[in-house]
């Protein structure tokens, strides 16, 4: 531990006088600028608390004026917080001191005498609060955001003050804080429902409802997703209805219901260009490429992110295009296009970081360590799961976590550390079934019945291979339904099940290449041959198939 000079300690605190301000500017090797600005600031603050609070609050008042007038003037007063619809924020050369001035306004709001011809009020403060809150929303400045919007809320009454927690709620999630957001969200539904804006009422809900799906609670956003859904109709608030659509559909998909998955993200998609939503016509097309991608559809699941992106670019929306980036950076991943997945990965990550976006930015960080495990750079690869961890622990994102343990269990099996591996399968499969996630539930039990294979537990791996394969064809996953059939021919082939052996290898090939993926066929061609040469048997894919057919 670093420790002060014992001199300087006693030169300053000892038993001698006092030392004067030049003294003390000497003895801590202040430059000369930051001495004035030190003596400056400490007489300023001693001459303001020598007044009188009616004259401290009047010198705010002066100081709101000029600030204000400075700056364009006043603001144009926004809509109210519980209205319908209403339209995009816009800027005003306030905005940059509009936290400033709203600190002014509350402390200059007690001028009384003939001070009040500044016309500082309350009503000034919320103005400027608010506006400082919007401000630092779009400068993606969550923290801010959201410290403004609660000290709004307790500044109004009724259905605003419930409008104003459940704005300062939707910061602190897309900021990753669920746990944080969850609580106001209470509060803002509780309000809503004692003022009797159904409206209101059934926007805060749905917002509950993603962070319940956001922090593994599966059942319960199911729940309060189909009750906004009912709500919405009964306003008539269509948006709204097509926003839930979408994230119901984000359940259905998570929990193995694909079909219905695609049908309500269709719903959705039709709503937003119904009602002319851009934003919300991008999400859906984003979320309709996700289905895509994990049916087996890569040239559809890239067209639709590329659509995806192209409208959130037209609008600005940094926050969502940072996360169909991602998404189609995995399409490229897939498909062999590695050096071009890397670049979106970083791409994406960057902008994940830059709107604050902690939740995705560990996604992408994960995902980006299966490109460097993939490519060689394992000690990067390994460092950057475990960060990845890190922050899903730390923002309360379950389902991700499991997916992480997964990921940094296939390292660990790739790295010889057999039992390491097997611990964090089953984590990660204990996780998956915690939040009701077929689809990776799957996955991790034919990673799991590999570890099986590989440690010559026969008996066990044959059941969970089945198992996999059974809920890969539950959700639609043809992708791992391939990769399982490869994996389940080499425990065949392993148990003298030749004929049974060659016919799940070519059938689990003929998936991989009709879904384009060349990594994962080569990865087990070379598996498959390297089984049969040790059986003393020719390979399955007949003198080179899987290398010359068309990918």
């Amino acid at each position: 531990m670093l420790r002060r000079p014992a001199a300087r300690v006693q030169h300053i605190t000892g038993r001698h006088r006092a030392p004067s301000l030049w003294r003390l500017d000497c003895t801590t090797s202040m430059h000369a600028e930051t001495a004035y600005l030190f003596r400056h600031a400490l007489l300023r603050e001693a001459a303001y608390h020598l007044q009188l609070p009616s004259a401290r609050a009047g010198l705010h008042a002066l100081a709101f004026d000029i600030i204000e007038s400075l700056h364009g003037g006043r603001a144009p007063e926004p809509p109210p917080l519980d209205a319908f619809d209403p339209p995009k924020f816009q800027p005003h050369p306030t905005d940059t001191v509009a936290l400033e001035l709203a600190e002014h306004a509350r402390l200059g709001a007690c001028t009384s005498g003939p001070q009040q011809q500044v016309g500082v009020t309350p009503a000034l403060h919320r103005l400027y609060l608010r506006r400082a809150a919007e401000h630092a929303e779009n400068q993606f400045r969550g923290e801010t955001a959201a410290r403004c919007w609660q000290a709004l809320a307790e500044m109004e009454q009724g259905a605003s003050q419930g409008e104003a927690l459940r704005r300062g709620a939707v910061v602190l999630a897309k900021a990753g804080r669920d746990r944080d957001a969850e609580p106001l969200l209470h509060r803002a539904i509780a309000i809503q429902r004692e003022s009797g804006n159904r409206r209101c009422e059934g926007m805060a809900l749905a917002n509950l409802a993603a962070v319940y799906h956001g922090t593994g609670r599966i059942e319960q956003a199911e729940r309060a997703s189909e009750q906004v859904i009912a709500i919405s109709r009964e306003v008539g608030n269509r948006r709204i209805e097509g926003t839930v659509q979408g994230n119901l559909a984000n359940v259905y998909q998570q929990t193995g219901r694909t079909e219905q998955a695609e049908r309500a993200t269709e719903q959705a998609l039709a709503i937003a260009r119904e009602v002319g939503d851009r934003r919300s016509e991008a999400v859906a097309l984003g979320n309709l490429a996700s289905v895509y991608h994990e049916t087996g559809r890569v040239e559809q699941a890239e067209r639709a992110n590329e659509q995806a992106l192209a409208i959130l670019r037209e609008s600005g929306d940094r926050h969502f295009e940072s996360t169909v980036l991602g998404n189609l950076a995995g399409v490229y991943h897939e498909t062999g296009r590695i050096d071009q997945a890397e670049r979106t990965y970083e791409q994406a990550l960057a902008m994940h970081r830059e709107v604050g976006n902690r939740r995705f930015e560990g996604t992408v960080l994960g995902n980006l360590a299966n490109v460097y495990q993939q490519t060689g750079r394992t000690d990067q690869a390994e460092r950057m799961h475990e960060q990845a961890l890190a922050m899903h622990r730390e923002v309360g994102n379950r389902r991700v976590e499991g997916v992480t343990l997964g990921n940094l269990a296939v390292l660990y099996r790739e790295t010889g550390r057999a039992e390491q591996a097997e611990r964090n399968y089953e984590q990660a499969l204990a996780i998956s079934r915690e939040v009701g996630d077929r689809r990776f539930e799957g996955v991790v039990l034919g990673n799991l019945a590999g570890v099986y294979l590989e440690t010559g537990r026969f008996s066990q791996a044959e059941p969970m291979y089945e198992q996999a394969l059974a809920i890969h064809r539950e959700v639609g996953n043809r992708r791992f339904e391939g990769v399982a059939l490869c994996d389940y021919a080499l425990l065949l082939l392993a148990s003298g099940r030749e004929g049974e052996a060659r016919a799940q290898w070519r059938q689990g090939a003929a998936i991989l290449r009709d879904f384009g993926d060349r990594a994962a066929l080569e990865r087990h061609t070379a598996a498959m041959r390297k089984a049969c040469a040790r059986a003393g048997l020719p390979p399955f894919d007949e003198a080179g198939e899987a290398e010359n057919s068309s990918v």
